[in-house]
């Protein structure tokens, strides 16, 4: 195999990964991959002596970067908002993500909810919690629901240990989707009889 033909296939090589990284659902997987293949891209770039190529495709793995650091910093400014079940905000937010939500807690009863809570970062909405009371001081999850570019455990981390001030020592989550439950054992729920559960302490 000769140079030119190496040189070509590092090229489809990039170009194929940075194709995939469009097609992730998770924004720090997106910006990752695509950063893998804006290096090779860079290579690639430098190798055939395109510098304006390389230069491109070096601002965009610094723009990933930026964006990853961002995204995984543990000062973002959280805040919590206790809502009715019924109150028209949180029903508008629960309809907008209703596709994504069926994907991770699909067949969620959310009607069966009489504690409800909001997370905003920046005074915009992240994520929400559902819940239903047990005996005091446990709560039912029917629904715990983070968007796209804020999963990466800092909601639940930070959703969590408010709950503790909320006079909530407990969680129970009876069933988990496949896709939900590494996340719950991220967060240090524990598999049991009744089914994923969570002690706030």
């Amino acid at each position: 195999m000769d140079r030119q033909m190496i040189l070509e296939l590092v090229g489809y090589l990039s170009s194929v990964i940075v194709l995939i990284s469009f097609l992730m659902t998770s924004v720090v997987k997106l910006r990752v991959i695509n950063s893998v293949g804006s290096l090779i891209f860079t290579v690639y770039a430098l190798l055939i002596h395109s510098y304006p190529t390389a230069f491109l495709n070096a601002c965009l793995i610094g723009v990933n970067i930026y964006n990853l650091i961002r995204l995984t910093r543990t000062d973002k400014h959280y805040s919590l908002i206790e809502e009715k079940s019924d109150d028209a905000y949180l029903s508008y937010f629960l309809d907008h993500y209703r596709e994504d939500i069926a994907v991770y807690f699909p067949g969620a009863d959310t009607a069966a909810a009489d504690r409800a809570w909001m997370v905003c970062c920046d005074e915009v909405p992240v994520g929400v919690l559902l819940g239903r009371t047990r005996e005091e001081g446990t709560l039912e999850i029917l629904l715990d629901y983070s968007t796209q570019k804020y999963r990466d455990c800092s909601v639940g981390a930070y959703l969590y240990a408010q709950l503790k001030k909320c006079k909530i020592r407990r969680l129970v989550l009876p069933k988990a989707s496949d896709r939900h439950a590494g996340y719950l054992k991220k967060m240090g729920f524990r598999k049991e009889a009744e089914g994923f559960v969570k002690m706030l302490e």
